[in-house]
């Protein structure tokens, strides 16, 4: 059991959303900052730094939606679903945007192959989580 998991379980109130979806989509996204926050100091260390301009960019967009996405889902007492899916969904595309730049790069920047591997991971995540939202 992760930390998070046990986290939700101890949670005084009852959560209605599907906790396996919840617990992946909260493990995702932080990671996923994570990540998207390493891959883009590793781009700002490469010789060839115009050309990662715009995949800097959305790695710290999406970092910072991730880690975002990730505390609004931690937080049970009283979730509006409305804003929950909307940022689910924000996080989702900013994944998959950093996701389809990184693949561009990763032929040639090992840090951009593994980026994009943990944004597909977040976007399916939370994807999951907008079809238990949904139920």
């Amino acid at each position: 059991m992760t930390h998070v998991q046990a986290m939700l379980q101890t949670h005084p109130r009852q959560i209605t959303t599907d906790q396996s979806a919840l617990v992946a989509c909260i493990e995702a996204c932080f990671e996923c900052a994570q990540v998207c926050t390493a891959c883009a100091d590793a781009c700002l260390g490469e010789e060839t730094l115009q050309m990662l301009v715009r995949c800097i960019r959305l790695n710290l967009d999406c970092a910072d939606l991730c880690e975002t996405t990730g505390r609004l889902l931690s937080r049970q007492t009283e979730p509006d679903r409305n804003l929950l899916r909307s940022q689910v969904e924000a996080c989702a595309l900013a994944c998959q945007l950093c996701g389809d730049e990184c693949e561009h790069h990763a032929d040639h920047h090992e840090h951009c192959r593994v980026c994009a591997e943990s944004c597909r991971r977040c976007e399916e995540a939370c994807n999951r989580l907008l079809e238990a939202i949904a139920a």
